[in-house]
Parts: structure tokens; sequence; C-alpha cells
């Protein structure tokens, strides 16, 4: 799947970083200086609500955006409770992740 989004998405995007889990995003992210990160929900060793509330915590100003199967609105409200830029159902990736990306990249907020 990882494969399949950073082909679709580099055409418009630079794509700074591929991480496959909730430590190796901790980890990089303050040296990959991405504007937008992309969070799975599950990822394999953490989810990524968790991820994402540790790099709140630790300053990082990148706009996050969750992808996910998981299409019930209480996740997409603990997203939202988090400050997320956008919640894309995996269902819809191919319909609103680009456009979801876009409005995250041309929000005030986005370093």
């Amino acid at each position: 799947m990882l494969e399949i989004l950073v082909d679709l998405l580099r055409l418009q995007f630079t794509i700074v970083g591929t991480l496959s889990s909730g430590a190796s995003v901790l980890e990089e992210a303050p040296t990959l200086n991405a504007d937008i990160i992309l969070l799975d929900v599950d990822l394999g060793d953490m989810n990524g609500f968790t991820v994402a509330k540790q790099l709140r915590s630790s300053g990082c100003p990148a706009s996050i955006v969750f992808l996910s199967v998981h299409e019930s609105i209480d996740f997409v409200r603990a997203a939202k409770d988090l400050g997320a830029a956008g919640y894309v159902f995996k269902s819809q990736i191919t319909r609103d992740l680009v456009k979801t990306l876009h409005t995250a990249a041309s929000r005030p907020d986005t370093a």
C-alpha cells in the first residue's frame, strides 16, 4: 500500500520520507521537516492518534492527515480533536486523498 501511495502522490507532492511504524515517525519527523504528515490510524506498533499526540507534544508543526479503514464518526472526531487537517477513508482514497492533502497544504498553520 505504501508504494502505491508514493507513486500516486509523487506526481503532485515532494515525498520527504516513507516510514512504516509509529516509532520511526516519531524518530524521523524532526529531521524530515515535512509540511504534512500522512498517518495511518492503524500502525503496526502504535496507533496513529498516539503518534499524532506525541508529535504535537514535541512541537511538530506539520499538518497531520489521517488515512484509515475506520469510517466511524468516532474516529473522525478523534482526529479532529487532535487538530488533524484531514481524515481520508481508505475506501475513498482515489477520490479524496490528493484533494485533502492540497487542502492541508493550504492551511495557514502548515510549516
